[in-house]
């Protein structure tokens, strides 16, 4: 430990209430861990600035994997999860510049964790600083989403049905709406007079409220009155699981299908994408149908086209 380092730990020795058992450990939660790195940075001379960006920084990778997650449980895989959802499903653009501090961020963060001898591996020393355009993101084929609902289909009528997958599938592939999204669900969001029903999306955006409204097919209203009679989920919430949870009911589905691209949220949410545009829909209204803004829209409208086309070719 160098000796920077000895005077943070000594700093937070009367500070050490905040967490659980009186220390940082690898069973604290991420959030608990933020206002100690700071010190350290602080410790270290870091700048004003330095400091401004490296909470911004921190503030999007609690975001992603939720402030309860506790540091031991972090993986290089889920950092890596995390940087694509930077680039491909945040919907906010993220240059190369922030790109790279942002890596940087998180190797500082988890060395220092490491070093203190919080956590027992470093998770973010096998991350990669990119130089040039960042890869674009995979999408599924049109026969690889009709493989993934069939799989769900037959989930659903099994010895031991199981409507969730099927829902969860065909919910983002019918709306591509983000995994945010789709956790903060409620019934009230479902209009089942309209024809075709209607899902609300809510969101608020520079203190403004907004929202959108996405056409859902009544299979899908089947599908859910189902998935509410078998979980009875609480409250007025559609699924009152984690967000995590939802991701491993996409890997599982993924893998009983035989589909070989990694499915995850941004995976569909870019191949809702990418086949309504391919389907002829027009730009602007898949701009709107995705939430995103004509600033936003200027670069995620290249990347869709070239996925489309090399989708096109591949499939030709």
């Amino acid at each position: 430990m160098t000796a920077s380092m000895e005077r943070v730990v000594m700093i937070h020795s009367e500070q050490l209430t905040l967490f659980d058992d009186g220390r940082l450990t690898g069973r604290t939660r991420i959030d608990k861990a933020i206002g100690p790195f700071l010190d350290y940075l602080i410790a270290e001379g870091k700048s004003d600035n330095t400091l401004k960006s490296f909470r911004s920084d921190m503030n999007l990778v609690i975001e992603f994997l939720g402030g309860d997650t506790p540091l031991a449980s972090i993986s290089t895989e889920r950092l890596n999860q995390f940087l694509t959802w930077l680039e491909f499903g945040r919907g906010i653009p993220c240059s190369r510049k922030s790109y790279a501090r942002r890596v940087t961020t998180l190797k500082v963060f988890f060395k220092w964790l490491h070093d203190i001898k919080v956590i027992p591996t470093d998770p973010a020393d096998k991350l990669v600083q990119r130089s040039g355009p960042a890869p674009l993101q995979p999408v599924l084929s049109f026969e690889e989403v009709r493989q993934l609902l069939d799989t769900g289909q037959q989930l659903r009528l099994g010895n031991k049905p199981d409507p969730r997958p099927l829902l969860i599938a065909q919910l983002l592939i019918e709306t591509g709406i983000k995994k945010s999204e789709t956790v903060g669900l409620e019934r009230e969001h479902v209009e089942r007079e309209n024809d075709p029903p209607t899902l609300i999306i809510s969101y608020h955006r520079l203190n403004v409220f907004k929202e959108r409204r996405l056409p859902i097919s009544q299979d899908w209203i089947e599908l859910l009155d189902e998935y509410l009679a078998q979980y009875r989920p609480k409250d007025n919430r559609i699924f009152d699981c984690t967000a995590r949870n939802l991701e491993y009911v996409l890997t599982d589905l993924a893998k009983l299908s035989g589909v070989e691209t990694k499915v995850s949220f941004e995976t569909l949410r870019w191949t809702y994408a990418v086949h309504h545009y391919i389907q002829g829909m027009d730009m602007d209204e898949l701009r709107k149908r995705m939430g995103l803004s004509e600033i936003s829209w200027r670069e995620t409208s290249q990347k869709i086209m070239k996925l489309a086309s090399d989708l096109i070719a591949q499939e030709s």
